[in-house]
């Protein structure tokens, strides 16, 4: 099979949907990989470096031309989308739920679409997600202890004290992979942390997890809106697999919270928890809404790309040569799990939670497949 590996061309996207050694991978299993020039580079690897493992280098319209799998990061741009067609299988984020205007390209495209973010795990959760949550989770407690810095428009709070001052208060919205990274750099700043969430069971591990370090809080509104109000950070870290996030922090409430505190929004790509959220990018990454400094860059993984490709490419790689190996419709109906990352498939869309977001008819992945 041919397996065609783009450049990212959203703003500041470093990561690659293929490393050397991932393209090594399907080389040696027979298939032909097609890297566009300069794909690697944001990550170090050069051209040179994919065609020692046999890959061959192209330009954008070749790869999408002659390539059976499109293997990505992030969501296809509009330019991206129209070059993809019936028959065709991408592979990458998608995060449809908010995004009206990728969906009706994508279902026009004719193309099958699975996305990373909603491909499940045998013992549950979402690996393909996981690794980029990780990377998400970390850094938002980077981003947001830099935020909050007077120049940046912040507090002037620094996260972890000195000896005589207290710590920043850091509230972490979301018990899940992204919270608990978040709240275990916070920590380890130093960071007077609390997390909320809604399962018992979640607040039972941070708890075991941090023994006592991080305080755990069940989330009502009344506890949301007093924690929130009183942090020097927030982070939202909320995901619905597949659907739009809730918006649990309203604008009335920001009037109530400490001016220059700092709102990191890491469930931006599925439309953001908070109500004032809106996209940024690592070019322009913050703004300042009813006095507090939002921060809300779509893609935050790509500013640590070489981490972020590697961390991905070892969770996307053996899904990836299984549709290579056994052809994208047999691995589908084989891997109930990967079938649960089919979004789109023959102009029709196969996410429930996605259609629901947007009003929009939806049939389940087993329904789809047939379409294949």
């Amino acid at each position: 099979m041919r397996i065609g590996c783009p450049k990212e061309i959203k703003t500041h996207e470093y990561r690659v949907g293929l490393t050397p050694e991932s393209a090594a991978e399907l080389v040696g299993r027979g298939h032909e990989v097609i890297v566009e020039h300069d794909a690697g580079a944001g990550i170090g690897a050069e051209d040179a470096a994919y065609e020692a493992v046999g890959a061959r280098i192209a330009d954008v319209e070749t790869v999408f031309a002659e390539a059976e799998i499109v293997v990505k990061v992030k969501e296809p741009q509009a330019v991206e989308r129209k070059r993809l067609r019936a028959g065709q299988t991408l592979y990458t984020y998608l995060h449809l739920a908010p995004d009206l205007d990728q969906t009706e390209d994508l279902l026009a495209s004719g193309a099958t679409c699975i996305a990373y973010e909603t491909v499940t795990a045998p013992g549950g959760g979402l690996p393909l997600l996981r690794p980029m949550s990780q990377v998400a989770g970390r850094m938002s407690v980077q981003a947001g202890a830099h935020a909050l810095e007077k120049a940046q428009g912040g507090r002037g709070v620094l996260l972890g004290g000195v000896p005589g001052v207290l710590p920043g208060r850091v509230v972490v919205i979301g018990g899940g992979v992204v919270g608990r990274n978040a709240a275990a750099m916070a920590v380890g700043l130093g960071a007077d942390v609390t997390v909320l969430d809604r399962s018992h069971d979640v607040l039972e591990d941070l708890d075991a997890q941090f023994g006592g370090r991080v305080k755990t809080l069940y989330s009502t509104a009344t506890n949301l809106r007093q924690e929130v109000c009183a942090a020097d950070l927030v982070i939202g870290a909320v995901l619905i697999p597949g659907a739009a996030a809730p918006k649990l922090v309203k604008r009335e409430m920001l009037g109530d919270m400490q001016p220059g505190a700092v709102i990191v929004d890491v469930a931006i790509d599925q439309g953001g928890c908070f109500e004032t959220s809106r996209a940024t990018t690592h070019t322009d990454p913050t703004y300042i809404e009813e006095g507090i400094v939002h921060y809300c860059v779509a893609n935050m993984p790509g500013g640590v790309a070489r981490t972020s490709t590697y961390a991905l490419n070892n969770a996307t790689l053996p899904h990836l040569l299984r549709l290579a190996d056994r052809g994208v419709k047999d691995a589908l109906a084989a891997d109930p799990h990967l079938l649960a990352g089919l979004n789109v498939a023959a102009g029709k869309l196969a996410c429930p939670p996605v259609g629901e977001a947007q009003n929009r008819d939806s049939l389940t992945p087993e329904q789809a497949l047939d379409l294949i």
